[in-house]
């Protein structure tokens, strides 16, 4: 997956770049640091996604954003910002953005974050923090994860998790890794009985013992 990573803090770039070199799935082609260069860059690379910064030189990230979408809509652009206004966020999704990432995100969810756009199924800010927030989504969980979470804990299988989210099985096992990670259990059982009992999931579990 061709990647554009525009962002005029330097930091953040080589942040981007290596989680998502570390990740394998996607290949960074270009850097921009400034907004006037975003357009030409598109324009030469094609790019499949494009991770847009909302505040740059030359042009802001909107204006990037709008470009973007008009010239090449096929396109997927990411903003990732360190803004967390709520106006400002709906906004960007508005005008075309696949989702709006908050910089405090853990650098390595970035990558699923990413597939998650990608596919479609992000309409919303992500690593934004919210008050009514359930018990899911304060694990860290995406919203993909909580659903293949939710299907787990109804005893569904890989496969039959894939067919039912319409995802591939290798997708659903490399977000199993990731939740497994982030709720410090090594297998599903162990994932499917945590997640009940800390009210994660609604569903019951199958208990096999």
């Amino acid at each position: 997956m061709k990647v554009l990573i525009a962002d005029d803090h330097k930091l953040i770039v080589q942040g981007i770049r290596r989680a998502l070199e570390e990740d394998g799935g996607f290949d960074v082609v270009a850097e921009a640091s400034a907004g006037s260069q975003v357009m030409p860059l598109v324009s030469q690379l094609r790019p499949d996604l494009v991770l847009l910064d909302l505040r740059m030189p030359g042009l802001d990230g909107l204006m990037c954003l709008d470009q973007i979408k008009k010239r090449f809509p096929d396109t997927k652009v990411v903003i990732i910002s360190a803004a967390t206004d709520e106006k400002l966020i709906q906004t960007a999704l508005k005008r075309g953005a696949s989702a709006y990432i908050v910089k405090t995100v853990d650098p390595a969810d970035l990558p699923a974050a990413l597939r998650q756009a990608l596919d479609g199924t992000v309409y919303h800010a992500i690593g934004l923090f919210e008050d009514s927030e359930t018990p899911a989504k304060a694990a860290g969980l995406t919203e993909r994860e909580i659903s293949i979470l939710n299907a787990l804990a109804r005893g569904l299988s890989n496969e039959a998790i894939g067919k039912e989210l319409w995802v591939a099985e290798q997708t659903v096992k490399f977000h199993l890794t990731n939740i497994y990670r982030k709720l410090g259990v090594s297998n599903r059982t162990e994932a499917a009985r945590y997640a009940y009992q800390q009210g994660l999931v609604d569903s019951p579990i199958y208990d096999h013992s």
